[in-house]
């Protein structure tokens, strides 16, 4: 039977597999697009594989007898798929804002865009984010032909296939919501904030693993709608989270550029309190100025602080976490989720609660 630690390795073992699959094969098409495959392989690999494990905790939680070597393989080929889908997400994120560093470090566009030049021109920034956006649109090719391929019933695959679809639309319109409250286009109020952060961020990093693993496991359409709620507030609260982390965090540990958000002028549910306060306008003036020097972020977050920003977004970090408990107890009493599977989302929870990275 596999183990939860036998299974992570597994899941790297399988995405290099297929890294390494498609890289020989780009080499009939010429050196260039060889090329990127390896550097997309390179910036793709290696990561906290957060989706994937997830998937495979959950499965091994909803199988009492353990997995057999059959559905173990099932199960890694779907968690792989779901990392091919989140760093096509990425690459077309990292379009869309700009960005040439993730992580700390040039990310794919950023590596492409140096190997043509020290200082790359408008030409080769366009090379290496055109590049970017093909190659995410192959990756969430791939990820949805691995769904379709998967060795599983025509029930299952179904089920699997409007799965994937289903996600796909909502963390694409999350994306769609994100950049119209960056742009000033759709006003940026709490709700739709909150709206754009369960499509965007939940839906495809919670959501469809824990919903993906149930549908392996043969678990009914309550248990799905049950996961999709849960899935919904680890989202939230992980968003949440996150946004704290940004602004009152220490950059040290979390790996973001300090006070990245408040220079980017990030709407979050941190900003769309601090607009219904009287500390706003002294906000206003700074927020989302590029050359903000450390001191005035750091006056910035203080701001927030004093405001009662920061105590409200953590308050709702602390209400999601509160509805995961909630809906679990009420599926773990229908008999929808089982005990073993309920504690691996308890110790998630617990895990998104006290991080601090």
């Amino acid at each position: 039977m596999a183990t939860e630690e036998d299974l992570g390795t597994r899941i790297e073992e399988a995405l290099r597999i297929r890294f390494a699959e498609r890289s020989t094969a780009a080499e009939a098409y010429g050196p260039e697009f060889a090329a990127l495959w390896k550097a997309a392989a390179e910036h793709a690999l290696g990561g906290k594989l957060i989706r994937p494990r997830l998937l495979l905790d959950f499965r091994l939680a909803l199988s009492a007898a353990g997995l057999s070597h059959e559905e173990a393989a099932c199960a890694v080929d779907i968690a792989a798929n779901v990392e091919l889908l989140h760093y096509a997400f990425l690459l077309h994120d990292d379009v869309i804002d700009g960005d040439l560093i993730r992580r700390r470090r040039p990310n794919l566009i950023g590596s492409l865009a140096e190997r043509r030049s020290d200082e790359p021109d408008d030409a080769e920034l366009h090379w290496a984010r055109s590049s970017a956006i093909l190659m995410g649109d192959l990756l969430l090719a791939s990820a949805v032909l691995g769904f379709a391929r998967a060795d599983v019933s025509a029930d299952t695959r179904d089920r699997l296939l409007a799965l994937m679809e289903q996600t796909i639309l909502e963390t694409v319109a999350g994306e769609h919501t994100d950049i119209g409250l960056s742009d000033g286009i759709i006003p940026p109020d709490l709700r739709t904030i909150l709206s754009m952060s369960a499509y965007k961020t939940a839906t495809y990093s919670f959501v469809l693993p824990l919903r993906a693993a149930a549908v392996l496991a043969g678990a009914s359409p309550s248990a799905e709608e049950q996961l999709t709620a849960i899935g919904r507030h680890l989202g939230l609260a992980y968003q949440l989270q996150d946004d704290l982390l940004s602004v009152f965090g220490e950059a040290q540990e979390h790996g973001k550029d300090a006070f990245s958000d408040l220079r980017e002028g990030k709407e979050t549910a941190i900003i769309a309190y601090a607009r219904m306060t009287g500390h706003w306008p002294s906000i206003e003036l700074y927020f989302g100025a590029t050359d903000l020097s450390a001191q005035q972020c750091a006056d910035i977050r203080d701001r927030l602080r004093e405001c009662g920003a920061e105590g409200f977004a953590r308050s709702l970090v602390e209400e999601q976490l509160g509805a995961v408990s909630t809906v679990l107890a009420e599926a773990e009493a229908a008999g929808t989720i089982s005990p073993a599977a309920g504690r691996t989302v308890l110790a998630l929870a617990s895990r998104i609660e006290s991080r601090r990275a």
